[in-house]
């Protein structure tokens, strides 16, 4: 059992002994090495974590917490399900909307895109395309107008701005005297949106509500169905599973975490390869406290005996060499977690000081859609990377500490 005369002794030959240097210089780089460990995984979960939430909000910025669409392809009970859905607490908007696919031209560029029709004076409800619009303002979208807001993306692979005319052409057919002809509309560009998110600046096309149906040959007043926001987003699941008790049959309904999957399984996947891989920096610095507990075992082999000889048990041992090893975790654990929650908190001071040196942007806008390195700390992250090196410093020490405590008195003192 622990006893402070183990731990007096294994903080004393902690400290460097004018016959030791050696042995208290690779302790000094086990300590570093598990503060540099920390200090990285650390600064690179929280940046991570900065990306994710970054994308998310941009994803969610026009993409709806939850869905609502009927069994059948449109409904005309939206208006009272909209009602119906408002009095949930966690709600703060719902909107209808009718969508389509269809393929956009100007001159002689062709992209194939994403429709969607709303209603301007409630779509801020659920999206915050009305701060993202570069040119021109969602009440430009007006009812038999037949103007739309595109992408910015868009814009500039079709080589469009506001005011041109581009032809939109959807998947449905007109039977006129000269033969089966499909579905065109010369569309007038009122505005154009950069959410930063390649998947909506390059294939949406925004368009009033009335005109949508037209062009999509949808009856007045019906619907495709509508988008849900709430005041918090991790709570869609629980909310979606509440509305299925109480919405009528024959509706469906999908939240954001079931429409992105894959791409937050891919961030969640990236996230754990980089602990892993990052981890083992930690547990390099605690294969060289082996190697320096076994090199104090040795140096100690006449002191350890002579403990023997004073009555001082195996365990009491054991506890001195794994105590002189903890310490040397746990120094380096606390270093590494103030230099690691420092840098994350200050990322952005450090890259924009890193510019400043170099002269350079280390995520080109022209190039990348998250020009700034982001960052968002997690406590949980923080707590559960301690105990890893903690837990890692403590394997460490056992195999000299066993060593140490097998140690025979009378084989040690033999020649001395």
């Amino acid at each position: 059992m622990f006893r402070p005369l183990a731990f007096y002794i294994g903080l004393r030959y902690t400290r460097a002994k004018r016959r030791n240097h050696f042995i208290s210089f690779i302790s000094l780089i086990s300590m570093l090495g598990i503060a540099l460990g920390v200090t990285a995984l650390i600064t690179v979960l929280s940046v991570m974590n900065g990306f994710e939430k970054e994308l998310r909000e941009r994803m969610l910025g026009m993409s709806p917490h939850i869905m609502v669409f009927p069994e059948k392809e449109v409904t005309n009970q939206w208006q009272s399900l909209s009602e119906e859905i408002r009095k949930h607490p966690q709600v703060t908007g719902v909107a209808p909307y009718i969508q389509g696919q269809a393929m956009v031209s100007f001159d002689k560029n062709m992209k194939g895109v994403f429709l969607q029709g709303i209603v301007p004076s409630i779509e801020p409800q659920v999206s915050k395309v009305p701060q993202k619009l570069k040119v021109g303002h969602l009440d430009d979208l007006k009812s038999n107008e037949f103007k739309v807001i595109i992408g910015h993306e868009l814009a500039r692979s079709l080589r469009v701005s506001v005011g041109d005319q581009i032809t939109i052409v959807v998947p449905q057919a007109n039977v006129t005297p000269v033969g089966v002809m499909p579905r065109m509309k010369r569309m007038a560009i009122a505005g154009v949106f950069e959410m930063g998110i390649h998947e909506f600046d390059s294939n949406f096309v925004l368009m009033h509500i009335d005109d949508a149906a037209k062009l999509l040959r949808v009856e007045e007043g019906f619907v495709h169905g509508l988008n849900i926001k709430l005041d918090d987003m991790f709570a869609a699941t629980k909310v979606k599973k509440e509305f299925l008790a109480t919405l009528p049959a024959g509706f469906y309904l999908q939240d954001w975490t079931h429409r992105h999957a894959n791409f937050f399984k891919a961030v969640k996947m990236e996230k754990t390869v980089m602990f892993i891989i990052l981890s083992l920096i930690i547990a390099v610095a605690a294969f060289n406290i082996i190697s320096t507990l076994v090199m104090v075992v040795t140096d100690k082999e006449s002191d350890i005996a002579i403990l023997r000889t004073l009555g001082a048990t195996p365990n009491t041992i054991m506890w001195i060499f794994m105590v002189q090893g903890t310490l040397i975790g746990v120094v380096g654990t606390l270093l590494g977690l103030i230099g690691g929650v420092s840098l994350a908190l200050n990322i952005e001071s450090v890259v924009a000081l890193v510019e400043y040196i170099s002269g350079d942007k280390i995520l080109n806008p022209a190039i990348y859609y998250i020009s700034d390195v982001p960052s968002d700390l997690h406590w949980f992250d923080v707590m559960k990377i301690g105990l890893l090196s903690l837990i890692l410093s403590l394997v460490a020490t056992l195999y000299p500490a066993r060593r140490a405590a097998k140690t025979q008195p009378a084989e040690a003192l033999r020649y001395e």
